[in-house]
């Protein structure tokens, strides 16, 4: 008899779990913040210091919804670590949320256009890794592909059908200075990711469970 068993499904960023001390008080914020969505939360007192290795970028389409996202976080309790403002690649600002969190509002767009949308285009899991390469070669490795690539510097991979959110990788140091903090931490990443395959743990640290 043929054998008709389906063959194991590649591996793909299902879900972002975020580790908060208080459920309630960050399931009030991300849900003012309007991206509630996009997270799932769980509790968790595992002790964490300093720059936890990732960040969550948010794409939109313009100055002006970046402006709205960036007052609705502020308002809700965030912690600004760069004011918005205009750079070489765009218009962006970056917040930690009162759970430690830390999330990049950005858009391409440098000319204010248009009104607040409150619409999202993407939101990428950033992670911060000591070798590019070697964690890209890791992932490759456990199914992920590439979409696109820029040496040892940035990869990001080709999102999954599974969830919202895209992965990508950046040098620890350099997501680090991006987001105007120290790149010293040590402790939990305080985040989970859902994978649609088998459970690992990546080179870095960064957890992958079973979605």
């Amino acid at each position: 008899m043929a054998n008709t068993a389906s063959p194991a499904a590649p591996t793909a960023l299902a879900s972002v779990t975020l580790e908060v001390a208080d459920t309630e008080a960050a399931r009030r914020f991300y849900t003012a913040f309007g991206v509630d969505a996009y997270v799932t939360l769980r509790a968790s007192d595992t002790p964490t210091t300093g720059f936890r290795g990732f960040t969550l970028g948010i794409t939109v389409s313009g100055p002006a919804t970046v402006d709205g996202f960036f007052a609705a976080a502020v308002d809700a309790g965030a912690t600004v670590l760069k004011p918005t403002a205009k750079s070489l690649w765009g218009y962006s600002g970056v917040v930690q949320a009162p759970d430690g969190t830390i999330w990049k509002i950005a858009t391409g767009a440098k000319k204010d256009t248009g009104p607040d949308t409150r619409r999202i285009d993407e939101i990428v899991l950033l992670l911060g890794v000591e070798a590019v390469k070697a964690t890209r070669q890791f992932y490759v490795e456990q199914g992920l592909t590439v979409a696109k690539s820029f040496g040892g510097k940035y990869t990001e991979f080709a999102p999954g059908t599974a969830g919202p959110v895209k992965l990508a990788l950046y040098k620890r140091r350099a997501l680090a200075k991006d987001l105007g903090v120290p790149v010293e931490g040590t402790g939990s990443h305080r985040v989970v990711l859902g994978t649609t395959a088998t459970a690992f743990t990546d080179p870095d640290g960064f957890t992958w469970e079973a979605a």
